[in-house]
């Protein structure tokens, strides 16, 4: 099967009323594209973070009551899991398409990532381009534009991550539903390498590869 884009019918998976109805459209409509995008970007990623790269599609296993309000398909350099680890994701929101660079709460060596981060921060902060984002917490929608924070900003959401037990770091790229649903596929694959050439190295700094 290959990648056929993100079309107004995945997005309205979000909007289906309960947790049954909304994960068997979920599985049904985005799940399968997810898989195809696993396999595609697994050996992407391998080559720019020179780490070997697994997909994980998410499932959703522990909900007992409330549906999804997001689903995605993570990559990290363990075959059993990703959550405890630097990683990268796509996925999507009902508004919009997400395409990160992770570090969240379950991830025990937060303290080291920090603080090689705010080490490199003058060059992270140089080198992220200005129409990426940041986001401090990957349950909420709310991100913050790399063009508009100042170095300070920056320094002060790194070092959250390696004092606050529940923070956390993304870093990426948003394409609105609007753009994503009438995006070319070729455009969108594109759009795709591009953040994760462009985030690899904050995953690089994150693992200490050299």
């Amino acid at each position: 099967m290959d990648f056929t884009g993100f079309k107004n019918e995945d997005f309205e998976v979000f909007q289906i009323d309960g947790l049954e109805a909304r994960m068997e459209a979920l599985i049904e409509r985005i799940r399968p594209k997810l898989t195809v995008l696993g396999h595609h970007f697994a050996p992407t990623l391998a080559t720019v973070t020179s780490d070997e790269m697994f997909a994980h599609v998410a499932k959703h296993a522990r909900r007992t009551i409330n549906p999804p309000k997001d689903t995605w398909v993570a990559f990290a350099n363990n075959p059993r899991g990703y959550k405890m680890l630097p990683h990268f994701q796509i996925g999507l929101w009902n508004t919009h398409v997400f395409i990160w660079f992770a570090v969240i709460y379950e991830a025990p060596q937060k303290p080291e990532i920090a603080a090689r981060l705010t080490k490199k921060i003058n060059k992270i902060y140089k080198e992220i381009p200005k129409d990426f984002v940041w986001s401090l917490d990957h349950m909420k929608t709310e991100s913050y534009q790399h063009g508009k924070l100042s170095k300070e900003d920056l320094r002060s959401m790194i070092e959250r991550l390696g004092e606050v037990k529940k923070a956390e770091l993304l870093c990426g790229y948003e394409i609105s539903r609007e753009t994503a649903t009438n995006m070319d596929v070729d455009e969108f694959l594109k759009i795709v390498d591009n953040v994760f050439e462009k985030v690899a190295p904050l995953y690089k700094i994150a693992q200490n590869i050299k």
